[in-house]
């Protein structure tokens, strides 16, 4: 669910060094849970960009705040001039179109009359049943906003950062940092938070104060930059306005693999197949990974799936992207051209500003 950057960090060190920290918006996200406690699923693997940081990093549970460095790139061997990242924001909860297709879904469940009880009169179990009585906790306000552990994953990230490039974020150097987001509200808290991160990173048991307060100065919004498919007009006529760009993703929607999937879920559920399809049973599917990244839970939604069809989903979801943002269309990486041309202008800065102080 790769959108594009929502946020970029710049920050110049002494003369010749700088930092860029780009946060794209997107969806990723760790557990509440300590790591012995962890909550797992073996779906995990199929999440895409709503995989739990942790999940795709195992590296992370130990500490969290611990660097690693590459053993080829150890300090003695290399010298940082500039460091750019594209990162993307912290765990979030899910969007109201999500929720809003969850509490559908959850209301068909709800709707069952006795006469579907054909599973629990058969003495088995009914999972729609257990559905239906899981709590729905989700609402519109939360509309994809950070969640607190999101603003961890920022914080954790920061402190990282700190600790393998200490130079260039020594608190001289705060200064010369600075943070480029988008409008999205997730994006902007996230940048908020890895500020938070280096604070702590500065000023070892003191509280942040508020962002606008901070030596490295508050996120900057530019929606131009940061969310360039946005302000690209061929990407809009040809792509995201286009009924037939996405034919392909609707092709395989009704196909005999999804349909197998909505045959089968329909019955697990017991519910009418003609009341489901490829959409509430795909939000099903990352409510699975919602509840684990947010509440370190695994919910029952979990059980509605097996690996086969996680490999399905995943495909669903990347075909998706693959025409949407990916290779699909030749408008879509050109779009980003703006963003690229930004960050390889100060690359070649850094470079040519190194290459005097050699010289001189």
């Amino acid at each position: 669910m790769l959108r594009g950057p929502c946020r970029l960090f710049r920050v110049s060190v002494a003369p010749v060094a700088a930092l860029a920290v780009a946060l794209v918006s997107s969806l990723s996200r760790c557990s509440l849970l300590d790591p012995e406690d962890r909550v797992v699923s073996p779906l995990s693997p199929y999440f895409g960009t709503k995989t739990r940081y942790e999940d795709a990093n195992p590296g992370l549970l130990p500490d969290p705040e611990a660097p690693r460095r590459d053993p080829q790139l150890l300090e003695e061997t290399c010298t940082p001039v500039q460091l750019v990242a594209l990162i993307r924001h912290g765990t979030r909860y899910p969007t109201t179109k999500q929720i809003r297709k969850l509490r559908q879904l959850h209301g068909l469940l709800q709707a069952r009359g006795p006469g579907d009880d054909r599973i629990r009169a058969a003495g088995g179990g009914d999972l729609g049943a257990v559905l239906a009585n899981w709590p729905l906790w989700y609402a519109d306000w939360m509309d994809g906003q950070l969640v607190e552990k999101g603003r961890q994953d920022m914080r954790q990230l920061a402190l990282r950062l700190a600790s393998l490039f200490p130079v260039l974020f020594s608190r001289e150097n705060c200064g010369r940092l600075q943070l480029v987001t988008s409008s999205k509200h997730r994006c902007v808290d996230s940048g908020a938070a890895f500020l938070q991160g280096l604070w702590q990173h500065y000023h070892p048991g003191l509280p942040p104060p508020d962002v606008a307060d901070m030596e490295c100065g508050p996120p900057r919004i530019n929606d131009k930059l940061m969310r360039f498919f946005d302000h690209c007009e061929k990407f809009l006529t040809q792509v995201e306005r286009n009924a037939t760009a996405l034919y392909h993703v609707e092709a395989f929607k009704t196909g005999p693999e999804m349909q197998n999937i909505l045959k089968k879920v329909a019955g697990i559920l017991q519910v009418p197949v003609n009341n489901l399809n490829a959409d509430l049973i795909q939000v099903a599917f990352f409510t699975c990974s919602f509840d684990l990244a947010i509440k370190g839970v695994k919910s029952p939604w979990c059980d509605v799936f097996d690996i086969d069809d996680a490999k399905v989903l995943e495909y669903l979801n990347d075909l998706k992207q693959y025409w949407k943002r990916g290779y699909g269309y030749t408008i879509n990486s050109q779009s980003s051209c703006t963003l690229f041309q930004d960050i390889f202008q100060h690359l070649d800065k850094a470079v040519e500003q190194k290459q005097r102080i050699v010289l001189s």
